[in-house]
């Protein structure tokens, strides 16, 4: 198997350029020429790509491919320098990729992994989202990668190019960053959380299981033209999240209560009411239809992924 892998220095693409070497597959990787050769296996290709757009030219990276795993992207930057942040986002997320795509189809590759994310389906629910419902992204984020996938849908119908789409929730794992490593720093330092009396539920998934379901859709034939919901298949509460990480961390939990009303008001106040949303809500994937279609379970539990993380975040911050 001869891989593509773009954004193959960050987070998810590091791994996962690493999990496909094991295997013995050939994988070439794109990064910014600013990263270049940082962060990333020796046997690695390792190809710069400028910034991703309707005009980058992907040619020098097509030949003797099989198949492309998208993951570069432009996620959610606090404080959004440029002009017009949705226009940005669709450079890069939707007329980025419908380029890349269109040229794996003009150099016949086969099959095009495209990681997507739960928020084109929403930001908040009481109940599980699924792959049947309506999209309602709210962000521009989200509505960005909502836009990308429509324009993959039209790709598919007019082409042979075998597209399968992943929505992930929350990926964590060894080398995280943004909030979940700010809940890590917030825990191992022992600082006291008004979370105790939280009744949400929330879908995550381990970084070691996401990439399995990435290699599971790269070989299995039944995953083309499928979009699936991805998830550790075990849903926590915020205050149950924390107590694990810090059983991981061999920290005590330190929660008390607070009315959530009152945790409201304060975002509201702060102006950050869509992080205490987020926080405070529930948001649930259902996994079946990749357990029914391709067999798919995730190979580690919360805990185990938790623990991994926690011996990572320990290292990084103790030597």
């Amino acid at each position: 198997m001869n891989l593509l892998v773009t954004g193959a220095n960050g987070f998810i693409g590091y791994k996962l350029c690493e999990k496909v070497l094991n295997i013995g597959w050939h994988v070439r990787g794109t990064v910014r020429p600013s990263t270049y050769r940082n962060n990333l296996p020796f046997d690695v290709d390792v190809v710069p790509i400028e910034e991703i757009g309707p005009l980058t030219d992907w040619s020098k990276v097509m030949s003797d491919v099989d198949t492309v795993v998208h993951l570069a992207a432009r996620v959610h930057e606090i404080n959004d320098i440029a002009a017009d942040v949705s226009d940005a986002y669709r450079s890069v997320n939707v007329a980025g990729t419908e380029r890349l795509a269109r040229m794996a189809v003009a150099s016949g590759i086969r099959r095009f992994i495209y990681l997507s994310t739960v928020k084109v389906n929403g930001e908040e629910r009481s109940s599980p989202y699924t792959e049947k419902d309506n999209p309602k992204p709210i962000d521009p984020y989200g509505i960005s990668k909502w836009e990308s996938e429509k324009r993959l849908h039209e790709i598919i119908n007019h082409t042979e190019l075998e597209v399968v789409i992943l929505r992930p929730p929350m990926v964590y794992g060894p080398g995280v960053k943004a909030n979940f490593l700010r809940l890590l720093n917030v825990v191992e330092r022992g600082i006291p959380l008004p979370l105790a009396r939280i009744k949400n539920h929330k879908s995550l998934i381990y970084l070691e299981n996401l990439l399995d379901a990435i290699v599971t859709c790269i070989n299995h034939p039944k995953a083309a033209g499928q979009t699936f919901l991805v998830s550790d298949g075990e849903d926590v509460s915020t205050p149950e999240l924390i107590r694990r990480i810090s059983a991981a961390l061999g920290r005590p939990a330190r929660l008390f209560p607070f009315p959530s009303v009152i945790l409201k008001l304060a975002g509201i106040i702060t102006g950050k009411s869509d992080a205490t949303d987020r926080l405070l809500g529930s948001l649930t994937v259902d996994c079946s239809k990749i357990h029914r279609e391709l067999g798919w379970q995730a190979p580690f539990s919360v805990n185990q992924g938790l623990g991994e993380t926690a011996k990572w975040y320990i290292k990084l911050r103790y030597g």
